[in-house]
């Protein structure tokens, strides 16, 4: 095997700020909004249209609810198991979804209603939703959260230049 040498210039990577993690969870929570609500008027009214809706008021919301929901998963992962921590994150949600819906009406900008569900509370939350916020949180701890923990920011990259990749084979580089 001949080996190849050439200069690896090791990038100063740093994981995402703060902001840029919130930045994600946020946009991650909108589009999850209007899918789930596009979804949700094709199965009840049939409309094949798909039109999805949502507040400004979510970007706010599920950033700042799933940047949460990350720190009890960075506090949580080695504690207990993955069952236990999405009733957690669960039972978050709810107090999350109350209190910011709560927040939201005294200024009548509270975007959701459920008075229409048989296990509402005050129509700002709904037990018929326990299962599909226990999945959400399931995929965001397993896809969202992990894969974002995991980006890198390259601050002596330049926007649109090619990047050296080097192919990595039991922790050396390979040579082929």
């Amino acid at each position: 095997m001949k080996l190849v040498a050439f200069p690896v210039r090791m990038a100063a990577v740093e994981p995402l700020t703060a902001f840029s993690r919130w930045y994600l969870y946020a946009i991650h929570g909108y589009f999850c909004e209007v899918m789930f609500t596009a979804a949700w008027e094709f199965v009840v009214n049939f409309n094949w249209k798909f039109p999805g809706v949502t507040s400004v008021w979510a970007l706010f919301i599920y950033g700042t609810s799933i940047f949460i929901v990350e720190k009890m998963y960075l506090h949580l992962k080695d504690r207990c198991s993955i069952f236990l921590r999405c009733l957690i994150y669960t039972t978050w949600t709810y107090i999350w979804e109350f209190t910011t819906g709560y927040i939201l009406r005294q200024f009548n900008a509270c975007p959701w209603d459920y008075s229409e569900f048989d296990f509402n509370f005050m129509g700002l939350i709904t037990l018929e939703y326990a299962l599909p916020w226990f999945c959400a949180s399931f995929i965001v701890e397993q896809l969202v959260i992990r894969n974002t923990l995991r980006l890198r920011y390259d601050e002596n990259a330049e926007p649109g230049a090619p990047t050296l990749t080097m192919a990595m084979a039991n922790g050396h580089v390979k040579t082929e």
